[in-house]
């Protein structure tokens, strides 16, 4: 076992792409922890596919990294706001952070949230200048504005006192001066963490004592429970007591970043046994007999273990530990069983009680997801902390070989105090080229965003920063990109709740329903491409109700996408003649949850995602219309 006093544990923070996971794999070619001949793939903690496939980390994860004699304690952590949460519990487990800013884009929204946290706790960063090679870095520029996002966010005079390492992760470089210095190899950053990040303060003769700050499930198991062990040691075996704590007013300051003022008490204690114990070598968990204060264990055994919970020794009086906050949902959907005419086909048609258990199984890990029953028979309201929350659940599910369709994103309002309406609002940040700034200004107003400041970066780029809605954000990420042509960048994150903004109509163009059901045909689309965009091209199957494409207008607009050209005996000059059918507009999972209105629905199935509407007969829509207008 390695002394408490060579032990470094410290967690890897960043706004999303900023690097973090690339630069764990440097870390881990500079420790060896490879072998020289072993095939590595990029981004080696995104283990899941999904992650991989977006380039995202998703969840939390943690790994060893010997050098020299001490022994360090690497926690990746997810970039994105909607995951957020596993940031800010993950964080209780260590003594400091690496905070990656990239060298061109600066301080992001992210990256003010993160640094909130750590500073709150306590923890004195150490910052990385990361992708300095690439063109257009400004190393000094990001350094500056680091600094005076430190001194904004209330930083002690320790904690700006920060040590500055500049590289590229992506190359397996960090340095202390990029003039002087060779850029080759991570020594300086071992260095530095050895120097600068304190050894953990527990001792280890003391009674055991450890906090859950992360949750997960092994099969024929049950729940574990990860969380750095505070004082004493653990056995495998060994019996010991598990307490819960809660907060005194659950509903209390939901809309501020923390929780800190509020008061706690102890929940219930329960006598457990330590059934397994998991310790990190490198990438790999694997068991152990006993560990000491300064380590991050995973124990399974004690039942119903949840976030924040506190693991002692059975002679510790009044072991609980204040709980830890678990971030509430803001963005709701409902999952519905695939009522189309397509069910089944391509997957396994889900009924209510197959997407219930299927949404239990993820309420065992997923502590952020909310399950209720909704007000109709055919579906559950499944509530997250954003719209990628809940698309990478239902992207899972579909994997798994699940058919099911949910309903357009809603966010959570609240009631304040005076029982005003409320609702989330994100602080956004965007950074686009000067000749579109304009173009965005006048969209994000019509969605009721706030412009607060706008600066010039000076690579001719102009940095926008707003306060919108969250509603005001929803579908509009595509149309982003289409009005920037692609070059514009934006990220946000929920800062808080905030009195209700009013109507946002951000839907401005309807949908080409189809009439009928069969294969489209070319004769038909081609047609039909001249009223909108596309969703589907010719053979591919249609079903009346479904949406087959966008129209150019702002009304719906029913169709026959499977009409097929009459056959006679005449033709006439030219007749035959057209320009081709254009490349239809693919809907993904992500696009078509931000596209659809409120009264249309995705279809998601293991081959296709299709969009349709709610009710499908188009009578019964419009008897459905006169009932909800009357």
């Amino acid at each position: 076992m390695t002394p408490i006093e060579k032990i470094r544990n410290l967690a890897i923070i960043a706004h999303i792409d900023h690097g973090k996971t690339t630069l764990i794999d440097s870390i881990f070619r500079s420790a060896h922890i490879f072998r020289d001949n072993q095939a590595v793939h990029e981004r080696v903690m995104d283990s899941n596919e999904i992650e991989r496939e977006r380039g995202i980390t998703i969840r939390a994860k943690h790994c060893t990294v010997s050098w020299q004699d001490y022994l360090i304690n690497i926690v990746d952590t997810p970039g994105h706001a909607d995951f957020s949460g596993e940031v800010e519990r993950v964080l209780s487990m260590v003594d400091s952070v690496l905070l990656l800013v990239d060298a061109n884009e600066g301080p992001m929204p992210q990256t003010r949230y993160v640094l909130m946290r750590a500073l709150r706790l306590g923890l004195s960063p150490i910052v990385i200048v990361n992708k300095v090679d690439r063109p257009n870095a400004q190393p000094d520029s990001a350094l500056n504005k680091t600094f005076d996002l430190f001194v904004e966010l209330g930083a002690t005079d320790e904690q700006c006192d920060f040590p500055v390492l500049y590289g590229s992760g992506l190359n397996g470089w960090l340095v202390r001066d990029l003039e002087t210095e060779k850029h080759e190899g991570m020594e300086a950053l071992f260095e530095t963490i050895v120097q600068h990040v304190p050894a953990p303060a527990g001792d280890p003769e003391k009674p055991f004592l450890m906090q859950v700050s992360a949750i997960g499930w092994a099969d024929h198991i049950g729940r574990t429970g990860t969380g750095r062990i505070i004082q004493g040691r653990v056995r495998t075996g060994e019996r010991i007591r598990r307490t819960g704590s809660v907060w005194k007013h659950p509903e209390a300051h939901l809309a501020q970043p923390t929780r800190e003022h509020d008061s706690w008490e102890a929940g219930e204690s329960f006598e457990e046994k330590v059934a397994y114990l998991w310790m990190n070598q490198g990438l790999d968990s694997v068991p152990a007999e006993v560990a000491n204060a300064g380590d991050i264990v995973t124990i399974a055994g004690p039942k119903d273990v949840n976030i924040g919970d506190t693991f002692s020794a059975l002679e510790l009086e009044n072991p609980a530990l204040p709980p830890l906050e678990i971030e509430e949902p803001t963005v709701s959907m409902l999952f519905l069983v695939n009522s189309g005419p397509f069910a089944g086909r391509e997957g396994e048609a889900a009924t209510l009680r197959r997407l219930r258990d299927r949404l239990d199984k993820e309420l065992r890990t997923n502590v952020a997801l909310r399950v209720e029953n909704a007000e109709r028979g055919d579906g559950l309201k499944v509530s997250g902390r954003g719209e990628l929350h809940l698309a990478i659940l239902i992207e899972e599910m579909r994997r798994e070989g699940m058919e099911l369709c949910v309903s357009p994103p809603e966010i959570i309002t609240r009631r304040d105090e005076a029982g005003h309406l409320t609702e989330p609002v994100e602080e956004l940040t965007i950074d686009v080229p000067m000749e579109f700034q304009g173009t965005v200004i006048e969209r994000l107003a019509q969605r009721k965003g706030e412009l607060k400041h706008m600066h010039n970066e000076g690579s001719g780029l102009v940095r926008l920063e707003f306060m919108i809605p969250t509603r005001g954000l929803i579908g509009y990420r595509n149309e982003f990109l289409t009005d920037t042509r692609g070059l514009g960048i934006m990220a946000s994150r929920v800062v808080g709740y905030m009195p209700w903004a009013g109507e946002i109509n951000p839907r401005t163009r309807g949908s080409l329903v189809s009439m009928e059901t069969g294969e489209a045909t070319s004769y038909s689309l081609e047609n039909l491409q001249q009223r909108g965009t596309l969703f589907v091209g010719p053979l591919d199957k249609v079903y009346e109700g479904m949406i087959v494409g966008e129209n150019s207008r702002p009304e719906d607009m029913p169709c026959k996408p499977t009409k097929k050209k009459a056959l006679t005996n005449h033709r006439a000059a030219g007749k035959d003649h057209n320009d081709g059918l254009d490349v239809p507009r693919r809907l993904t999972l992500d696009t078509a949850l931000e596209w659809i209105a409120d009264d249309e629905l995705v279809e998601v199935t293991p081959k296709s995602i299709r969009v349709r509407k709610a009710v499908l007969n188009a009578e019964e829509r419009k008897r459905v219309e006169k009932r909800q207008t009357a």
